[in-house]
């Protein structure tokens, strides 16, 4: 019997830092945006900063533990990371690390702008020199077309994050860098959103797995309407017809992510970003053109970004004490 036992328990997948995902990261972008958006619903409606900034101090405390724990997976299992980079589709969530640093910067610039600075700048590098590598590594050619998923997107057009979260930078050299961020990120963003359209349209659907990561469609526009309004420091027309679309898309895309049998997996957390620049976005453009139903669309999408993060963070939580998280 004892020996029964010592099988079955050697058969069960052991959990270990080994097995931490790299998409986790996402956790981060999706709950320093719940930030974002909630302090721009303050600015809107007066609300308390409390929730922006308990949200704030969680998505530092969650980004140190991870980064924390990635390092040392880098350390003891360097070839299961390098493998991760590698993949074609994994690769692309190493592009959540460098956008947490920038969005971390900007939480951080409500109590220190100098050290927001300095974070600013890492994460910037960090985008900067990940864009280059995956952009390079698409350039060599003979690209599957199944890998053309909206994951791509997160490396390349993380570049619209450094406007959104430099557009206040004092440095004399910041407002170029913007500029020239703005400019890769919406070039890529252009290209890639052409591509992976016509994979969907004309390949064959998604696995189930990818399928929460349909809603990275919303980001290029919503991201961009974003770092367009930080970097003019004005929302005009062109900004409302980034946001309008990146709505449409939400509205397209919603019925077929939000399904029951899709299980829940450490990938759900690629909704959380999209939502939040969708709900940010909504807040700020509601606050320009003054329009009750407008309003309502906000307060609607911020009450789905909040409901969407707390449950993922609690299924997280269940996934991490059960040993189903770290395990293959």
């Amino acid at each position: 019997m004892s020996s029964f036992l010592d099988i079955k328990q050697q058969l069960q997948p052991k959990a270990s830092i080994k097995n931490l995902p790299v998409n986790l990261f996402a956790s981060v972008m999706g709950i320093a945006g719940l930030s974002m958006a909630w302090r721009q619903a303050s600015q809107e409606f007066g609300i308390s900063l409390l929730i922006s900034s308990s949200a704030g101090i969680l998505a530092i405390l969650v980004f140190i533990i991870l980064g924390v724990s990635y390092l040392v997976k880098a350390i003891r299992y360097s070839e299961v990371v390098v493998a991760e980079y590698q993949h074609p589709i994994a690769g692309n969530f190493f592009g959540t690390i460098a956008i947490s640093f920038l969005l971390i910067s900007s939480i951080i610039s409500q109590w220190r702008e100098s050290l927001a600075e300095i974070v600013w700048v890492i994460g910037t590098v960090t985008t900067l020199a990940l864009c280059f590598a995956i952009v390079g590594r698409l350039l060599k050619g003979k690209i599957d077309i199944a890998h053309a998923v909206p994951a791509w997107f997160i490396p390349g057009v993380a570049t619209l994050d450094i406007a959104v979260a430099g557009g206040t930078m004092p440095m004399a050299w910041a407002h170029e860098l913007n500029l020239f961020s703005l400019a890769v990120g919406a070039m890529i963003a252009l290209l890639f959103f052409t591509m992976i359209m016509s994979r969907m349209i004309h390949h064959e659907p998604i696995p189930n797995a990818l399928v929460p990561s349909l809603l990275i469609l919303i980001a290029p526009f919503e991201v961009g309407f974003l770092a367009y309004t930080n970097f003019t420091h004005n929302v005009d027309t062109f900004a409302g017809l980034l946001f309008y679309f990146g709505l449409f898309i939400f509205i397209a895309l919603a019925p077929k992510v939000f399904r029951s049998k899709i299980p829940f997996a450490s990938g759900w957390w690629a909704i959380s970003f999209p939502l939040a620049a969708l709900a940010t976005a909504s807040l700020k453009y509601s606050m320009h053109v003054q329009i009750l139903p407008l309003k309502i669309i906000a307060l609607l999408l911020l009450g789905i970004l909040s409901v969407a993060i707390v449950v993922l963070f609690i299924k997280t939580l269940h996934f991490l004490l059960s040993g189903k998280l770290l395990t293959t």
